[in-house]
Protein backbone atom coordinates (compact mmCIF):
# COMPACT_ATOMS: atom_id res chain seq x y z
CA UNK A 1 0.00 0.00 0.00
CA UNK A 2 1.21 3.53 -0.70
CA UNK A 3 2.38 5.28 2.44
CA UNK A 4 0.74 8.75 1.93
CA UNK A 5 -2.75 7.28 1.69
CA UNK A 6 -2.13 4.92 4.59
CA UNK A 7 -0.96 7.81 6.73
CA UNK A 8 -4.16 9.70 6.01
CA UNK A 9 -6.25 6.66 6.98
CA UNK A 10 -4.29 6.13 10.18
CA UNK A 11 -4.79 9.79 11.13
CA UNK A 12 -8.55 9.35 10.88
CA UNK A 13 -8.79 11.56 7.82
CA UNK A 14 -11.00 9.13 5.92
CA UNK A 15 -13.81 11.65 5.39
CA UNK A 16 -11.40 13.87 3.47
CA UNK A 17 -10.06 10.82 1.68
CA UNK A 18 -13.55 9.79 0.54
CA UNK A 19 -14.05 13.22 -1.03
CA UNK A 20 -11.02 12.59 -3.22
CA UNK A 21 -12.85 9.66 -4.83
CA UNK A 22 -14.85 12.22 -6.81
CA UNK A 23 -13.31 12.71 -10.27
CA UNK A 24 -11.70 16.11 -10.83
CA UNK A 25 -11.56 15.89 -14.65
CA UNK A 26 -13.59 14.35 -17.47
CA UNK A 27 -10.83 11.82 -18.07
CA UNK A 28 -11.28 10.49 -14.51
CA UNK A 29 -15.07 10.12 -14.78
CA UNK A 30 -15.82 6.56 -15.88
CA UNK A 31 -19.04 5.71 -17.71
CA UNK A 32 -22.02 7.80 -18.91
CA UNK A 33 -20.11 8.53 -22.14
CA UNK A 34 -23.03 10.07 -24.03
CA UNK A 35 -23.81 12.49 -21.20
CA UNK A 36 -20.14 13.47 -20.88
CA UNK A 37 -19.86 14.28 -24.59
CA UNK A 38 -23.03 16.39 -24.52
CA UNK A 39 -21.85 18.28 -21.44
CA UNK A 40 -18.41 18.94 -22.95
CA UNK A 41 -20.03 20.52 -26.01
CA UNK A 42 -22.50 22.52 -23.90
CA UNK A 43 -19.79 23.90 -21.58
CA UNK A 44 -17.30 24.60 -24.37
CA UNK A 45 -19.91 26.49 -26.41
CA UNK A 46 -20.93 28.55 -23.37
CA UNK A 47 -17.28 29.33 -22.62
CA UNK A 48 -16.65 30.52 -26.18
CA UNK A 49 -19.70 32.82 -25.97
CA UNK A 50 -18.53 33.98 -22.53
CA UNK A 51 -21.91 33.02 -21.08
CA UNK A 52 -22.79 30.76 -18.14
CA UNK A 53 -23.96 27.31 -19.21
CA UNK A 54 -27.71 26.82 -19.54
CA UNK A 55 -29.65 25.05 -16.79
CA UNK A 56 -29.15 21.27 -16.54
CA UNK A 57 -31.21 18.47 -14.98
CA UNK A 58 -29.86 15.01 -14.08
CA UNK A 59 -32.17 12.16 -13.14
CA UNK A 60 -31.91 8.47 -12.41
CA UNK A 61 -31.56 6.01 -9.52
CA UNK A 62 -29.45 7.04 -6.50
CA UNK A 63 -25.71 6.48 -6.50
CA UNK A 64 -25.05 6.82 -10.24
CA UNK A 65 -23.11 10.10 -10.12
CA UNK A 66 -25.57 13.01 -10.44
CA UNK A 67 -23.92 15.04 -7.69
CA UNK A 68 -20.47 14.05 -8.94
CA UNK A 69 -21.29 15.44 -12.40
CA UNK A 70 -22.39 18.73 -10.84
CA UNK A 71 -19.09 19.00 -8.93
CA UNK A 72 -17.18 18.11 -12.09
CA UNK A 73 -18.97 20.83 -14.11
CA UNK A 74 -18.03 23.39 -11.45
CA UNK A 75 -14.38 22.28 -11.54
CA UNK A 76 -14.17 22.19 -15.33
CA UNK A 77 -15.68 25.69 -15.64
CA UNK A 78 -13.83 27.14 -12.66
CA UNK A 79 -17.09 28.44 -11.18
CA UNK A 80 -18.18 28.62 -7.56
CA UNK A 81 -20.98 26.19 -6.69
CA UNK A 82 -23.55 26.64 -3.94
CA UNK A 83 -25.20 23.39 -2.86
CA UNK A 84 -28.66 22.90 -1.39
CA UNK A 85 -31.62 20.51 -1.67
CA UNK A 86 -35.32 20.70 -2.38
CA UNK A 87 -36.48 20.04 1.21
CA UNK A 88 -34.00 22.63 2.57
CA UNK A 89 -35.64 25.48 0.61
CA UNK A 90 -38.82 25.73 2.66
CA UNK A 91 -39.83 29.34 1.92
CA UNK A 92 -39.51 31.83 -0.90
CA UNK A 93 -37.18 33.81 1.35
CA UNK A 94 -34.77 30.87 1.51
CA UNK A 95 -34.52 30.80 -2.28
CA UNK A 96 -34.22 34.59 -2.47
CA UNK A 97 -31.35 34.51 0.02
CA UNK A 98 -29.45 31.98 -2.12
CA UNK A 99 -30.08 33.66 -5.48
CA UNK A 100 -29.32 37.23 -4.39
CA UNK A 101 -25.96 36.14 -2.99
CA UNK A 102 -24.77 34.63 -6.27
CA UNK A 103 -21.93 36.16 -8.24
CA UNK A 104 -22.08 36.31 -12.06
CA UNK A 105 -21.49 32.85 -13.54
CA UNK A 106 -22.01 30.97 -10.26
CA UNK A 107 -23.60 27.52 -10.19
CA UNK A 108 -26.39 26.55 -7.82
CA UNK A 109 -26.95 22.82 -7.31
CA UNK A 110 -30.33 21.67 -6.00
CA UNK A 111 -30.48 17.98 -5.10
CA UNK A 112 -33.83 16.14 -4.92
CA UNK A 113 -35.49 19.07 -6.67
CA UNK A 114 -38.76 17.11 -6.94
CA UNK A 115 -39.28 17.87 -3.23
CA UNK A 116 -39.25 21.63 -3.80
CA UNK A 117 -42.16 23.57 -2.32
CA UNK A 118 -44.67 24.54 -5.07
CA UNK A 119 -44.68 28.22 -4.05
CA UNK A 120 -40.88 28.26 -4.23
CA UNK A 121 -41.05 26.54 -7.63
CA UNK A 122 -43.28 29.32 -8.99
CA UNK A 123 -40.69 31.93 -7.97
CA UNK A 124 -37.91 29.87 -9.54
CA UNK A 125 -39.49 30.00 -13.05
CA UNK A 126 -38.73 33.69 -13.84
CA UNK A 127 -35.36 33.40 -12.10
CA UNK A 128 -34.34 30.56 -14.46
CA UNK A 129 -35.94 32.03 -17.59
CA UNK A 130 -35.41 35.78 -17.32
CA UNK A 131 -32.95 36.25 -14.45
CA UNK A 132 -35.59 38.08 -12.43
CA UNK A 133 -36.67 37.42 -8.85
CA UNK A 134 -40.26 38.44 -8.05
CA UNK A 135 -40.82 39.09 -4.36
CA UNK A 136 -44.25 39.95 -2.94
CA UNK A 137 -44.18 42.27 0.06
CA UNK A 138 -47.23 42.57 2.29
CA UNK A 139 -50.64 40.93 2.06
CA UNK A 140 -54.05 41.80 0.73
CA UNK A 141 -54.77 45.05 -1.15
CA UNK A 142 -51.54 46.66 0.09
CA UNK A 143 -49.32 43.89 -1.24
CA UNK A 144 -46.81 44.87 -3.90
CA UNK A 145 -44.30 43.08 -6.07
CA UNK A 146 -40.61 43.93 -6.24
CA UNK A 147 -38.49 42.68 -9.11
CA UNK A 148 -34.80 42.07 -8.49
CA UNK A 149 -32.36 41.49 -11.33
CA UNK A 150 -30.19 38.44 -10.71
CA UNK A 151 -26.66 37.87 -11.98
CA UNK A 152 -26.36 35.28 -14.77
CA UNK A 153 -26.18 31.83 -13.17
CA UNK A 154 -26.47 28.12 -13.99
CA UNK A 155 -28.90 25.89 -12.13
CA UNK A 156 -27.95 22.22 -11.98
CA UNK A 157 -30.63 20.00 -10.46
CA UNK A 158 -30.82 16.31 -9.64
CA UNK A 159 -33.75 14.03 -8.91
CA UNK A 160 -34.43 10.35 -8.43
CA UNK A 161 -38.11 10.81 -9.33
CA UNK A 162 -38.48 12.90 -12.48
CA UNK A 163 -42.17 11.99 -12.76
CA UNK A 164 -42.82 14.21 -9.72
CA UNK A 165 -41.38 17.27 -11.49
CA UNK A 166 -43.96 19.55 -13.08
CA UNK A 167 -43.82 20.01 -16.85
CA UNK A 168 -43.16 23.79 -16.57
CA UNK A 169 -40.11 23.18 -14.38
CA UNK A 170 -38.71 20.43 -16.62
CA UNK A 171 -39.10 22.63 -19.71
CA UNK A 172 -36.91 25.34 -18.22
CA UNK A 173 -33.81 23.15 -18.18
CA UNK A 174 -32.75 24.42 -21.58
CA UNK A 175 -29.23 23.02 -21.27
CA UNK A 176 -30.56 19.47 -21.28
CA UNK A 177 -32.34 16.80 -19.27
CA UNK A 178 -30.03 13.80 -18.87
CA UNK A 179 -30.86 10.34 -17.58
CA UNK A 180 -28.00 8.48 -15.90
CA UNK A 181 -27.98 4.78 -16.74
CA UNK A 182 -26.75 1.86 -14.66
CA UNK A 183 -23.08 1.02 -15.24
CA UNK A 184 -21.67 -2.14 -16.79
CA UNK A 185 -19.60 -4.54 -14.66
CA UNK A 186 -16.52 -3.53 -16.69
CA UNK A 187 -17.07 0.15 -15.85
CA UNK A 188 -17.66 -0.66 -12.19
CA UNK A 189 -14.40 -2.67 -12.14
CA UNK A 190 -12.52 0.38 -13.49
CA UNK A 191 -14.09 2.57 -10.79
CA UNK A 192 -13.10 0.08 -8.08
CA UNK A 193 -9.55 -0.06 -9.40
CA UNK A 194 -9.31 3.74 -9.39
CA UNK A 195 -10.81 4.04 -5.88
CA UNK A 196 -8.49 1.30 -4.59
CA UNK A 197 -5.50 3.20 -5.89
CA UNK A 198 -6.64 6.45 -4.23
CA UNK A 199 -7.38 4.69 -0.92
CA UNK A 200 -4.05 2.84 -1.04
CA UNK A 201 -5.58 -0.65 -1.18
CA UNK A 202 -3.74 -3.61 -2.68
CA UNK A 203 -6.42 -5.30 -4.77
CA UNK A 204 -6.20 -8.65 -6.51
CA UNK A 205 -7.79 -8.72 -9.97
CA UNK A 206 -10.24 -11.48 -8.99
CA UNK A 207 -11.21 -9.41 -5.94
CA UNK A 208 -12.03 -6.42 -8.15
CA UNK A 209 -14.20 -8.58 -10.41
CA UNK A 210 -16.02 -10.12 -7.44
CA UNK A 211 -16.87 -6.71 -5.95
CA UNK A 212 -17.99 -5.44 -9.38
CA UNK A 213 -20.34 -8.41 -9.83
CA UNK A 214 -22.14 -7.60 -6.57
CA UNK A 215 -22.19 -3.79 -6.78
CA UNK A 216 -25.71 -3.40 -8.28
CA UNK A 217 -24.20 -1.59 -11.32
CA UNK A 218 -23.81 1.45 -9.02
CA UNK A 219 -20.53 3.30 -8.22
CA UNK A 220 -21.66 4.37 -4.74
CA UNK A 221 -22.38 0.76 -3.79
CA UNK A 222 -19.08 -0.38 -5.33
CA UNK A 223 -17.07 2.10 -3.24
CA UNK A 224 -19.00 1.13 -0.11
CA UNK A 225 -18.30 -2.58 -0.68
CA UNK A 226 -14.65 -1.83 -1.44
CA UNK A 227 -14.16 -0.08 1.91
CA UNK A 228 -15.94 -2.80 3.88
CA UNK A 229 -13.85 -5.50 2.17
CA UNK A 230 -10.74 -3.48 2.97
CA UNK A 231 -11.76 -3.39 6.65
CA UNK A 232 -12.32 -7.15 6.68
CA UNK A 233 -8.97 -7.84 5.02
CA UNK A 234 -7.19 -5.50 7.43
CA UNK A 235 -8.69 -7.01 10.58
CA UNK A 236 -8.21 -10.62 9.45
CA UNK A 237 -4.74 -9.95 7.97
CA UNK A 238 -5.75 -11.25 4.53
CA UNK A 239 -5.07 -10.26 0.94
CA UNK A 240 -8.00 -8.58 -0.74
CA UNK A 241 -8.72 -11.37 -3.22
CA UNK A 242 -11.88 -13.12 -4.40
CA UNK A 243 -12.15 -15.32 -1.29
CA UNK A 244 -11.79 -12.36 1.07
CA UNK A 245 -14.41 -10.39 -0.86
CA UNK A 246 -16.77 -13.37 -0.70
CA UNK A 247 -16.34 -13.69 3.08
CA UNK A 248 -16.63 -9.94 3.72
CA UNK A 249 -19.77 -9.43 1.63
CA UNK A 250 -21.38 -12.63 2.91
CA UNK A 251 -20.99 -11.16 6.38
CA UNK A 252 -22.95 -8.13 5.15
CA UNK A 253 -25.66 -10.43 3.75
CA UNK A 254 -24.78 -9.70 0.11
CA UNK A 255 -25.05 -12.73 -2.17
CA UNK A 256 -23.32 -13.45 -5.48
CA UNK A 257 -25.87 -11.42 -7.48
CA UNK A 258 -25.54 -8.44 -5.15
CA UNK A 259 -28.90 -9.03 -3.46
CA UNK A 260 -29.24 -7.84 0.12
CA UNK A 261 -31.56 -9.37 2.71
CA UNK A 262 -34.32 -6.87 1.81
CA UNK A 263 -34.14 -7.87 -1.87
CA UNK A 264 -34.37 -11.57 -1.10
CA UNK A 265 -37.21 -10.97 1.34
CA UNK A 266 -39.33 -9.31 -1.34
CA UNK A 267 -38.78 -12.24 -3.73
CA UNK A 268 -39.37 -14.83 -1.01
CA UNK A 269 -42.66 -13.18 0.00
CA UNK A 270 -43.88 -13.16 -3.62
CA UNK A 271 -42.92 -16.82 -4.11
CA UNK A 272 -43.89 -18.31 -0.75
CA UNK A 273 -46.95 -16.30 0.24
CA UNK A 274 -48.41 -15.43 -3.15
CA UNK A 275 -47.36 -18.42 -5.26
CA UNK A 276 -44.99 -16.31 -7.36
CA UNK A 277 -47.47 -13.52 -8.08
CA UNK A 278 -48.96 -11.47 -9.52
CA UNK A 279 -49.22 -9.38 -6.37
CA UNK A 280 -49.68 -5.65 -5.80
CA UNK A 281 -47.04 -3.29 -4.43
CA UNK A 282 -49.04 -2.35 -1.34
CA UNK A 283 -49.51 -6.03 -0.47
CA UNK A 284 -45.76 -6.70 -0.80
CA UNK A 285 -45.04 -3.67 1.39
CA UNK A 286 -47.43 -4.91 4.08
CA UNK A 287 -46.01 -8.44 3.98
CA UNK A 288 -42.36 -7.30 4.18
CA UNK A 289 -42.90 -4.33 6.56
CA UNK A 290 -41.13 -2.09 4.04
CA UNK A 291 -42.30 1.27 2.71
CA UNK A 292 -43.86 1.15 -0.75
CA UNK A 293 -41.50 3.89 -1.93
CA UNK A 294 -38.46 1.91 -0.74
CA UNK A 295 -39.54 -1.18 -2.65
CA UNK A 296 -40.44 0.77 -5.79
CA UNK A 297 -37.37 3.05 -5.88
CA UNK A 298 -34.60 0.95 -4.29
CA UNK A 299 -35.43 -2.76 -4.43
CA UNK A 300 -37.44 -3.23 -7.63
CA UNK A 301 -35.17 -1.49 -10.18
CA UNK A 302 -32.27 -3.82 -9.43
CA UNK A 303 -34.41 -6.95 -9.30
CA UNK A 304 -35.88 -6.04 -12.68
CA UNK A 305 -32.42 -5.23 -14.04
CA UNK A 306 -31.23 -8.67 -12.96
CA UNK A 307 -34.26 -10.38 -14.50
CA UNK A 308 -35.56 -11.62 -11.14
CA UNK A 309 -38.82 -9.67 -11.11
CA UNK A 310 -41.39 -8.58 -13.69
CA UNK A 311 -43.82 -5.72 -13.30
CA UNK A 312 -47.11 -6.40 -15.11
CA UNK A 313 -50.53 -4.66 -15.16
CA UNK A 314 -51.75 -7.36 -12.75
CA UNK A 315 -48.89 -6.94 -10.29
CA UNK A 316 -45.35 -8.11 -9.53
CA UNK A 317 -44.24 -11.59 -10.62
CA UNK A 318 -41.13 -13.53 -9.62
CA UNK A 319 -39.33 -14.95 -12.67
CA UNK A 320 -37.87 -18.39 -13.25
CA UNK A 321 -34.42 -16.94 -12.54
CA UNK A 322 -35.64 -15.78 -9.09
CA UNK A 323 -36.92 -19.28 -8.29
CA UNK A 324 -33.59 -20.81 -9.31
CA UNK A 325 -31.48 -18.25 -7.48
CA UNK A 326 -33.35 -18.71 -4.19
CA UNK A 327 -33.62 -22.49 -4.58
CA UNK A 328 -37.39 -22.72 -5.03
CA UNK A 329 -39.24 -25.13 -7.28
CA UNK A 330 -42.68 -24.92 -8.86
CA UNK A 331 -42.22 -22.02 -11.27
CA UNK A 332 -45.09 -21.76 -13.77
CA UNK A 333 -44.38 -20.12 -17.14
CA UNK A 334 -48.02 -19.04 -17.64
CA UNK A 335 -47.62 -16.44 -14.87
CA UNK A 336 -45.59 -14.28 -17.23
CA UNK A 337 -48.16 -14.41 -20.02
Amino acid sequence: MSSPNNKQIENGDELFLDQTLRPSAWSEYIGQENIKENLKILLQAAKERNHPAEHILFYGPPGLGKTTLAHLIAKETGRQMKITSGPAIEKVGDLASILTNLSPGDIIFIDEIHRLNKMVEEVLYPAMESGILDIIIGKGPSARTIQLDLPPFTLIAATTRIALLSAPLRSRFSGGVFRLEFYSEEEIAKIIKRSGKILGINLEEDGIIEIAKRSRFTPRTANYFLKRCRDYAQVHKKDLDKKTVFLALSLLGIDELGLAESDRKVLEVIIEKFNGGPVGLNTIAAATSEEEATIEEVVEPYLIQRGLLERTPRGRIATKKAYEHLGFEGFKQDKLI
